[in-house]
């Protein structure tokens, strides 16, 4: 089919319509009907046992991108947990039904452990089969169409799809594998080998996941345009998405991801202490949660670069040496400031700083740096109490003053301070959170800076500043250690 004709600028020609609508038929047609779930007993389901991962950094990428704010919940110098604001439950299906192991077997003689055991082993099997339909899918009935529509650029597609076409194969050799362990009795024995040589392959994911947080900027960007937006939606509002939109299917690889270490522990606890697996498991599961970790720290070094190179300095004093040293993001979302006006805060590995939000000419966004940046090393913090948000009324408003915090800096030349206030409680208390771990690790780091490489690349008084204390105090507290 070629290339449609559009009859107006930014709407989709019938005949395209049309094609969309076959494509999306086709995949309706192919999907399997559901199973009702059969419960394996209660609390003893890997169902109920294993939710869908929430994530830290890994766990942050798909969802630090599309939250309000991202937080780490670690005390280890890795990339942000994203966290955002308590939301009710969503209606629309997250996966399709799927039936348990003991749907699939007419009788057996196993103990309850044993049962649980193959049920784990049956949901790892299922999850791969899921995603490798879900990844197929993706590429139909989102990539495919685009593509040959002309509603984006084979270029653009390359950035948002990044390398998922080449993670089907793996899942495929994986499933295939799992499947020639089952037996006529559709029983599973050891799987720590299998697992444990098939792992390494996970190593594709560093590329995959390195790549969402500009493929979600571009996407989000793309989305703009009222052709894409009009594809999308025609997309999730098809019964094949499950309400899904294409984002929520890009992520699927990251989720799955996080999901294996938490299947063999499950595993493991039902394994009996003279299986085969009791011997290889351990060391499978340490092998993916090496791979994990890795995944998780390249992928956030690549999120604090893409927003590095979203700065926009409006003075070149603004262009702190900590700034493009740090290697991590703790955290970054919406505050206010005094004023009532919106900030997009980020708080790196080595400085805080404050930024507004504000719209390219190519439709992107980019980060105007607001005042100075603070340094971690001289931070301050106050949790300020409901009702003295501003400090004698610098929150505007005839309404009680809530969720705020200060921050400060206590090392330069001119001192400066910003009241802010986060959207609720919960997100205040996760902010002050990542601020105090940053805080922390400051204090580890400048006890050491001086011994270290690092302090030669810094600016001359790096090593020399005070590290900020955690406590958090009041204003008082402040004048009088400013004094001393």
């Amino acid at each position: 089919m070629g290339r449609c004709s559009l009859t107006t600028k930014g709407m989709f020609h019938v005949s395209e319509v049309l094609y969309v609508q076959r494509t999306v038929c086709s995949v309706y047609l192919q999907e399997p009907s559901n199973k009702r779930v059969k419960p394996v007993g209660k609390g003893g389901g890997v169902t109920g046992i294993i939710t869908p991962v929430k994530t830290p950094a890994l766990k942050r990428l798909g969802k630090s991108i599309t939250r309000s704010i991202s937080f780490r919940t670690e005390a280890r110098p890795l990339p942000p947990a994203p966290i955002r604001s308590r939301q009710k439950a969503s209606s629309f299906p997250r996966r399709r039904s799927s039936q348990c192991w003991s749907d699939t077997v007419d009788s057996h003689d196993l103990t309850a452990k044993e049962i649980k055991r193959q049920e784990v082993i049956y949901e790892l099997t299922e999850g791969e089969r899921q995603l490798i339909e879900d990844l197929s899918l993706v590429k139909k009935v989102y990539y495919e169409p685009m593509l040959k529509l002309d509603i984006m650029t084979e270029s653009e597609l390359g950035q948002i799809f990044g390398t998922l076409d080449s993670l089907i194969p793996l899942h495929e050799d994986l499933l295939a594998r799992l499947e020639r362990l089952r037996g006529s009795e559709k029983t599973v024995g050891a799987v720590g080998v299998t697992l444990f040589n098939w792992f390494p392959c996970l190593e594709a994911y560093v590329t995959y996941c390195c790549n969402q947080v500009e493929a979600k900027a571009l996407l989000d960007m793309k989305k703009q345009q009222k052709r894409v937006e009009q594809f999308l939606r025609l997309c999730q509002e098809s019964s094949f998405s499950r309400k899904l939109d294409l984002w929520n299917f890009l992520d699927l690889p990251r989720s799955r991801l996080v999901k294996y270490p938490l299947l063999l522990r499950e595993i493991l606890k039902s394994t009996p202490p003279d299986h085969p697996d009791e011997d290889t498991l351990p060391d499978a599961l340490e092998l993916v949660q090496s791979i994990v970790s890795e995944v998780d720290r390249k992928t956030g070094e690549a999120e604090c670069q893409f927003y590095r190179r979203g700065l926009a300095y409006l003075e070149e004093g603004q262009r702190l040496p900590e700034i493009q040293l740090s290697r991590f993001l703790y955290c970054h979302g919406e505050l206010k400031n005094n004023k009532g006006q919106k900030l997009h805060v980020f708080l790196f590995e080595l400085c805080l700083v404050l930024t507004r939000s504000v719209e390219d000419k190519e439709g992107g966004v980019v980060f105007q740096v607001y005042r100075q940046p603070l340094p971690t090393a001289t931070l301050h913090l106050e949790d300020l109490p409901d009702g003295e948000g501003g400090g004698g009324g610098a929150f505007r408003g005839a309404f009680t003053i809530r969720n705020c915090l200060r921050v400060s800096s206590r090392g330069r030349s001119k001192a400066q301070s910003h009241s802010l206030q986060a959207n609720d409680s919960f997100n205040k208390q996760q902010w002050i959170s990542c601020l105090r771990q940053a805080m922390v690790q400051s204090r580890d780091r400048d006890a050491q800076v001086s011994q270290s490489p690092l302090s030669s690349r810094l600016s001359p008084d790096f090593a020399l500043y005070h590290i900020a204390e955690l406590s958090l105090s009041s204003d008082t507290e402040m004048a009088d250690q400013s004094s001393q």
